[in-house]
């Protein structure tokens, strides 16, 4: 863990759709304007291995790839993204800002894939050790809204192409993982307006005296 006890790791989670993109510039605004040095990255990626792999797990193929590949692929890129980029900003105290990270391996291969979610447990023993964020802040909107925003944006990638119901587990998974984290995970509802979106994750952050 950090040796800078005032610096925080902070994840941005939800489905497709809920303004990750959006809140986490507002996040990183907040978080400068409060005088705190930033870096903003994502998974999968956020290293130049992390990026390929992420370019392979989003791709349409012919090949079907198997859900154990998938899983095994994310944390991989995460070994590299912690080791290269998360550790040492935190070790230098800056606030690291990602859009996602292990909250949605457990929302989207252990809800939507149905992974054991014991497999992933281990995983992030192994990976991480004793990192978690600080703050997990997940944006949450009913399926078919996040779905709606997200087909105006882009066409779907191999994971977005999913289900319904894919997407409801996915959405149950990160709920529940909020009530089971509570000092950790909060939910933020995004399916309100921008603004009103935004004072809520702004209220949070001063809640936790973040900022």
């Amino acid at each position: 863990m950090s040796k800078f006890i005032t610096a925080k790791f902070i994840t941005l989670e939800g489905i497709e759709g809920v303004g990750k993109t959006s809140n986490r510039d507002y996040i990183r605004e907040l978080l400068e304007a409060s005088g705190k040095q930033c870096i903003v990255t994502r998974e999968p990626g956020g290293t130049p291995l992390g990026e390929s792999l992420r370019a392979l797990l989003l791709q349409h193929s012919d090949e079907q790839m198997s859900d154990d590949a998938e899983l095994l692929m994310m944390f991989a890129a995460r070994a590299e993204h912690i080791k290269k980029v998360i550790q040492p900003a935190l070790d230098a105290g800056q606030y690291v800002l990602c859009d996602r990270f292990t909250e949605a391996t457990y929302a989207y291969q252990g809800g939507g894939r149905q992974l054991d979610v014991s497999k992933i447990a281990d995983l992030e023993s192994w990976v991480q050790g004793d990192l978690r964020p600080d703050l997990t802040i997940i944006l949450d909107a009913p399926v078919e809204v996040g779905r709606e925003r997200a087909g105006k944006r882009s066409a779907p990638d191999r994971i977005e192409k999913e289900k319904n119901d894919f997407f409801d587990r996915v959405r149950n998974a990160y709920l529940d993982l909020a009530k089971q984290h509570p000092d950790r995970i909060c939910t933020v509802d995004a399916s309100l307006t921008l603004e009103q979106v935004q004072a809520q994750i702004k209220q949070q952050l001063q809640d936790r005296e973040i900022i």
